[in-house]
């Protein structure tokens, strides 16, 4: 049995403070509009929300900065937003939270991605999409390398967190994984359907079930020790973290598989736990954890993050306050 003491997690989270985290990735603003139902309207056979409050969170990339942050971890993001009104609270945001923005690249012509989810009841009703996710080109993607390479200087950890929304073209994918090589420190990958393949040499790749299945084509044999190296392999990755929901993970290093159950005792609202898994795993590895004790963590915070409504970030308090209830951990033998 693989266990991670509470006072090895103290230990961890501790040494975490004041490292320095580069996440480069793609930014969103989460935009929210809550109200109640009473009726269907009249024009068409849709529900007529009357709205009741409204408010606005960093996304994407920005999500993954701000799980950093509350951990006492600094962070510097690198990504882009459109010169927009949209753009502008994006970084007030990130600036509110802590974050150095100095990285972020301002672009006229491309609107700064907004998600606006209408609920009612606790249920999401409609989402609105406001984005152009296509590649960046030319002199951009020169301007995001650069970013990358700058503001990688003193980082303890380099995060990639993409979500299909353009930023990451080949050069911007290099930019940072040989900057994380450069530096000796690790890099953390949360990938998306598009790239793929193209983050050989990654510490960590963190895909979830779906996206793995989507990219090769074939099941998730995710207690298969032998799959699960071949995928490993494949993918040009220190280790393998897959999440699998309720399953929780599956984590392949060289040496070993070892499952880690998911720990949630209720699960309100599961937007942003890839985020925040994200989030841990990497200031975990800054701060000397081995990448089961960075998975165990994550797991906790996870849990935490669950348990509440909306996206939100988990601090180091609230991990090791849920530890001190659970254990967790099964190796799986070869």
């Amino acid at each position: 049995m693989t266990r991670v003491t509470p006072q090895r997690m103290r230990e961890i989270l501790d040494a975490a403070r004041g490292l320095r985290a580069l996440v480069v990735g793609d930014l969103m603003l989460d935009a929210y509009i809550s109200g109640r139902v009473d009726r269907i309207s009249p024009e068409a056979p849709v529900p007529v929300v009357h709205v009741e409050s409204e408010g606005e969170a960093v996304g994407g990339a920005g999500n993954v900065a701000a799980g950093v942050l509350a951990l006492g971890a600094r962070c510097s993001v690198v990504g882009l937003v459109g010169r927009d009104a949209a753009g502008e609270r994006l970084l007030e945001a990130l600036s509110a939270v802590g974050a150095d923005v100095d990285g972020v690249v301002r672009v006229e012509g491309r609107p700064t991605t907004v998600k606006t989810r209408v609920t009612a009841r606790r249920q999401q009703v409609v989402r609105f999409d406001r984005e152009d996710p296509s590649d960046i080109t030319g002199s951009l993607c020169d301007r995001l390398a650069r970013a990358v390479e700058d503001h990688a200087e003193g980082a303890d950890v380099v995060i990639l967190e993409d979500y299909n929304k353009g930023v990451f073209v080949p050069a911007v994918v290099q930019a940072g994984l040989e900057a994380a090589e450069r530096l000796d420190v690790p890099s953390v990958v949360d990938p998306k359907r598009r790239r793929f393949f193209e983050y050989r040499g990654a510490t960590v790749f963190k895909p979830n079930a779906k996206e793995l299945e989507d990219a090769l084509g074939e099941p998730v044999l995710a207690d298969d020790p032998d799959w699960m190296e071949a995928v490993r392999d494949r993918l040009g990755c220190g280790t393998l973290l897959l999440t699998l929901g309720e399953r929780g993970m599956a984590l392949r290093t060289e040496e070993e598989l070892v499952r880690v159950p998911a720990l949630a005792r209720s699960v309100y609202d599961v937007s942003g736990a890839g985020d925040t898994v994200t989030a841990v795993t990497a200031v975990a590895l800054a701060a000397g954890a081995s990448p089961v004790e960075a998975a165990v963590l994550a797991n906790h915070a996870a849990a935490v993050e669950v348990g509440r409504a909306g996206v939100s970030t988990v601090s180091a308090d609230e991990i090791l306050a849920h530890a001190g209830v659970v254990d967790e951990a099964v190796p799986i033998e070869e």
